[in-house]
Parts: C-alpha cells; structure tokens; sequence
C-alpha cells in the first residue's frame, strides 16, 4: 500500500532520479549544486523511511522490495551521470562498475532467495557501505564546482574505492547465503516433487 508514509518517502526516492539527472545539464555551477541537493534530499528520505516504518509499525512486503530497488535505482543513476560528465577519473570508473556489478547480482540473488521464502536482512555493514557510497556519490556531483582549496574530486573519488571495497566484502556475503540455499534447492526439488506424487496417488 502507498498510503503510508514510509512508501511513499521510498517512491519519492524512485520519482527524483529524473529531476536528478536533468539537473546534470545545467549550465554552470546549477549543474552540481542542483542535483547536490536533490540527491541529499533523496539520501535523507532513505534514512526516514526506514525509521518511521520501524517506528509506526508500517514495514511491509512492498516496502522492503521498494526500499533496496530505490537505493540500488538511484545510485546507477547518479554514477552513469558522473560517467556521462567526466567527473569521475578513468581508473575509478572501475570502482563505479564494481559497485554497479555488485548491485545487479544482489538484485538477482534477492529475486532467487524470494522465490524460496528466504529473507536476507541488511546487514550492518552493509548499511555503513550504502552512506559511504551516498556520501561519496555526493561530494563527486559537486566535483570541480567545490571549494578550490579543498581537493573535492580526490576526496570523493577516494570514498567510492572504499565504498567499492565494503560492495565486494558485502557482496560476497550475500552470494554466500545464496549459493548455499542453491545447493540445497535440488533436494528441496525433489522433496516436493515426492510430496506432489504422494498426493496424487491419494
């Protein structure tokens, strides 16, 4: 249900990435200070809504599937825009691909893990990669419009190698649980293909 308010902070999130990435094009400094703030706006809405879910007993099935799409939809979004702008360096782009190859296989083995029943919780770590990855998405949208004095590109393009870092060291965790569970599967496969059996022959 979308009337709640924690769902709606979520499809907020979801709406803002095209007012983000037509913010790119705008002339001079608007172009980093704009999408600055709508991506800030768009990160705080991901701490609220979690929280206010948990508070007011609202989490629900939609959310937790809405919640990690948002997150993982925003964050393509604003590094393609980085790419597409030259404001990240060559070298990092590997970082950036990292993250991003991460962030579909997740997806994927989410998808898988649904099918069984499985619930994979967020992990604290996990957590602590997603704000380091904002943060550093962050400071590289302000880029060279920053403070002349203060090395921002560096400090950003820095953030995302440990944002990349944190990305595999989680995301081999969750391919863990998932390789696991699909090394169970077949047997599960045929238990039920033997419960399905018993049952027609009844």
């Amino acid at each position: 249900m979308l009337n709640g308010l924690p769902n709606i902070l979520t499809v907020s999130r979801i709406l803002a990435i095209p007012a983000i990435c037509a913010a790119f094009f705008l002339p001079g400094a608007w172009s980093a200070w704009v999408p600055l703030a709508l991506f800030a706006a768009a990160g705080i809405t991901d701490w609220f809504d979690g929280y206010l879910a948990r508070k007011w007993g609202q989490m629900s099935d939609l959310g937790r599937f809405l919640d990690p799409v948002a997150d993982k939809l925003l964050v393509a979004a604003v590094i393609l825009m980085l790419i597409a702008f030259e404001r990240i360096d060559r070298i990092t782009c590997l970082a950036a691909v990292v993250i991003m190859c991460r962030e579909i296989t997740v997806t994927g083995l989410r998808e898988f893990l649904a099918e069984l029943r499985v619930k994979v919780p967020v992990s604290r770590l996990a957590k602590w990669k997603t704000t380091v990855q904002l943060i550093a998405l962050a400071i590289l949208i302000v880029g060279d419009h920053g403070p002349a004095e203060i090395p921002v590109r560096l400090l950003g393009e820095i953030g995302l190698w440990l944002a990349a870092i944190l990305t595999i060291y989680t995301g081999w965790d969750y391919l863990q649980t998932g390789l696991r569970h699909m090394a169970a599967e077949p047997a599960k496969t045929g238990s039920q293909a033997t419960a399905v059996q018993s049952k027609g022959a009844e």
